[in-house]
């Protein structure tokens, strides 16, 4: 009855756990927050009252911190790097949308890549209890991907889904409300931009930042050769330590990111691989659907299409599919306690970590 009578005043959380962002929706006002997974403590001072900042004021100190700053990503290849730091990330960014009651606490729903480990799961837990949560429900991400494209997954019916983020490839079989299976690459967006820093190195010798090749592959980045080429200017520096600029197409760019989308690609086959006999007809009929960052890629949808010989399709906004689930779940107590209850998927025994 107390349980209830709280839940009435309290405005309920859900939060996406990115290598690259962190979401924040809640159950009254949606998505709410999005920020950089990154950190910055003073020089030898990891804890709370090092914090110098959170989120998009410590992704503007990046590459740019004097001696006494340093900059952390808690999050990598979509597993938790650095427990300390993750936890007061955590702590930060819920305490600055949900001021602190001693009466009425959130449940506070998080978003997981599949394969984060018990002890990670457990440690995102204490992390988030301790930042004034009442309850925590941890639920995958290809299962909130697939609520936030659409699917009803509650059906008795096989649907695919293959959530592309920063620091993992996800592809998650959903039906009656679970994950039937899920397999994890972390071939994703951040080996994808790597592809495009290692060519322009080596066949132009071209160094560019990270960032710099994120955007040139949401700039002229595809997967499949296109009618007309786009062109964007590159800059950087050379060999000899010149500033230099040239013209770039997305011709090039496909070529030196194919490799990284087959990896994808082969994951994904892995999986259709062992997918049971009365679910692979599903399949067939529904198509796969992309969601996360990597469904913006052009002609990705296409590429896979080719490869795999199934339909594919993209959803709609794909890099807030996650937050569109975690956001329903919020919405819906039935929806979430059924998904809650049976989110135990199978994980293949053999993850592809790339």
């Amino acid at each position: 009855m107390y349980s209830k009578l709280v839940g009435l005043f309290a405005n309920d959380i859900a939060m996406d756990l990115g290598t690259s962002n962190i979401v924040i929706c809640t159950k009254k006002d949606g998505l709410l927050l999005s920020e950089p997974a990154v950190v910055a403590f003073k020089k030898n001072n990891i804890d709370r009252k090092g914090v110098v900042a959170v989120g998009k004021e410590a992704q503007l100190m990046v590459g740019k911190t004097p001696k006494n700053i340093t900059t952390i990503r808690p999050m990598r290849d979509g597993v938790i790097a650095d427990f300390k730091a993750t936890e007061i990330m955590i702590r930060f960014l819920i305490e600055k949308v949900y001021e602190k009651s001693r009466f009425a606490k959130p449940r506070i729903i998080v978003c997981l890549p599949q394969e984060v480990t018990q002890v990670e799961r457990n440690a995102v837990k204490d992390a988030v209890l301790k930042a004034g949560a009442r309850e925590v429900f941890l639920v995958a991400e290809p299962m909130a991907a697939a609520i936030g494209a659409g699917i009803d997954v509650l059906r008795p019916t096989g649907h695919m889904v293959v959530d592309i983020g920063a620091g993992t490839s996800e592809v998650g079989v959903t039906s009656l409300g679970g994950l039937v299976l899920c397999q994890a690459s972390r071939v994703a967006g951040n080996r994808i931009d790597k592809a495009i820093l290692d060519f322009l190195r080596q066949e132009y010798n071209l160094h560019i930042g990270v960032r710099a090749a994120e955007s040139i592959k949401m700039e002229i980045g595809s997967a499949v050769k296109l009618d007309e080429p786009l062109v964007a200017p590159v800059k950087g520096r050379d060999n000899f330590g010149f500033l230099t600029k040239l013209e770039m197409d997305s011709e090039k760019i496909r070529k030196a990111i194919k490799e990284p989308l087959n990896q994808i690609a082969f994951t994904v086959r892995n999986v259709i691989e062992v997918i049971p006999a009365d679910l692979a007809g599903d399949i067939v009929d529904n198509g796969i659907v992309l969601t996360g960052g990597g469904g913006l890629i052009r002609g990705l949808d296409k590429f896979l299409s080719d490869v795999l010989e199934l339909p594919v399709f993209v959803a709609d906004e794909p890099l807030l599919a996650v937050s569109r689930g975690l956001t329903k779940l919020l919405q819906d107590e039935k929806l979430l306690q059924q998904v809650y209850g049976r989110d135990k998927s199978h994980i293949l025994p053999k993850h592809i970590k790339l």
